[in-house]
């Protein structure tokens, strides 16, 4: 049984982009979908069985008509070869309201041959071209479908967060007692696991999520648990594997340093024994880069601009097509002497760039009323961690004690 696992593609993120005249498609639109067409393109090639997307199709709950057509040409893609295709619902996929659906609810409501979507958690008996599995889903959770709001009356955020995270564990031990022990099984959930490393996805929901132990998620009667939610691909467990397959695409700078891929899973049983075996391998995509370069500049120097064009020829190989961001930081006296129509000359073979000065000067302006330039305090954070090039546990640290700050 080999399965191709991937997460997280987002289409209709377009930031850094622009209109490419001869397709009228956003740029950026194209990288997704090439990144996309990449594990299309090795499920064709390589005779895979099961093609598992653990959520977020799209940047938002309303893609539109042209996102929406891109995804299922390629999904058709794979089920008019014979290859099956299991979509989970993430958090960017949840209608507004309940009774709503979801944009990949499509495909169940037109019966597609081998396709399966799952909008609730369920087990599946899925046939392949090498015989059945059974797949377990886990969608991002809608807080009303798991809790009444008798159980959730007079409690506090944290007090319903801890509800939620029961609901799901029993969900997850339902679901190993359903399984036939002797077919393979997946569990595919799009969850916030205790322990992962970050990328974008928590910059934007941290405090929000709930999360789940990984002892709770690599329940041992499944073959391998096939992870979606968080953008930097990781392993968190090997026996049995828990897996984030991470983003196709980079979303930010602050996926700058992720590779970004799928994995493939080859799950093989011993005809003697019963017993199943679970491999599984990352495979990289060409997606976009992202380049920071920083410059500082000394009170001392006199050829600010020299130094800065120093800087970049020596990265120049690393600029050639990449989404570029020169981060320079200068004494308030040497802002004269930067010449941004040379820096910009310098990064004409980039894809994107973007030069940002940060002055430093005796006067240091405060936030006052909770609006700095129409940004809120925390927005404001974000965007000076972003100049600073703050990523990582140091960020959701930064990030989780600004939230306590703006509340009190």
């Amino acid at each position: 049984m080999k399965i191709l696992h991937f997460a997280d593609l987002h289409l209709g993120v377009e930031n850094y982009g622009h209109l490419n005249p001869a397709t009228g498609l956003s740029s950026r639109l194209e990288d997704f979908l090439a990144t996309f067409d990449e594990a299309v393109k090795y499920a064709l090639e390589n005779d895979v069985d099961l093609v598992l997307f653990a959520g977020d199709a799209y940047k938002g709950r309303e893609p539109t008509p042209t996102q929406q057509r891109e995804f299922a040409k390629r999904i058709n893609r794979l089920s008019s070869q014979g290859i099956a295709v299991f979509l989970l619902v993430g958090n960017h996929d949840l209608p507004g309201a309940i009774g709503k659906a979801t944009a990949t609810e499509i495909f169940d409501t037109l019966a597609i041959k081998d396709v399966y979507v799952s909008a609730r958690p369920d087990v599946y008996r899925i046939e392949t071209k090498s015989g059945p599995i059974q797949i377990a889903s886990l969608p991002w959770p809608r807080r009303s479908m798991l809790l009444s709001k008798d159980e959730t009356r007079d409690l506090d955020f944290d007090e319903i967060k801890h509800k939620l995270e029961d609901a799901l564990v029993r969900i997850i031990d339902n679901h190993a007692g359903r399984l036939e022990p002797g077919l393979p099984s997946v569990l595919v959930a799009h969850v916030w696991v205790t322990g992962a490393r970050t990328g974008s996805e928590k910059m934007i929901t941290i405090g929000q999520d709930h999360a789940l132990l990984p002892g709770v998620v690599g329940n041992p009667a499944f073959d391998y648990i096939a992870l979606g939610h968080i953008h930097k691909q990781q392993v968190l467990s090997t026996t049995p594997p828990v897996v984030y397959s991470g983003s196709l695409e980079r979303l930010d700078f602050s996926e700058e340093g992720d590779e970004k891929g799928f994995y493939i899973v080859d799950i093989k049983s011993d005809k003697e024994t019963g017993k199943r075996s679970t491999n599984y391998t990352f495979h990289p995509v060409k997606a976009r880069r992202f380049l920071t370069i920083n410059v500082d500049i000394q009170p001392e120097d006199i050829n600010p601009t020299g130094t800065i064009m120093e800087a970049i020829d020596r990265q120049i190989d690393n600029v050639r097509d990449a989404i570029v961001r020169l981060h320079v930081v200068l004494p308030a006296a040497c802002q004269s002497l930067v010449r941004d129509n040379e820096l910009r000359s310098a990064l004409k073979e980039a894809y994107h760039a973007t030069i940002a000065r940060e002055v430093i000067d005796d006067t240091r302006l405060r936030i006052a009323g909770g609006m700095a330039g129409g940004l809120t305090p925390m927005e404001a954070l974000q965007a000076w961690m972003e100049t600073k090039n703050i990523t990582g546990e140091r960020a959701e640290e930064l990030l989780k004690y600004g939230e306590k700050l703006t509340e009190g």
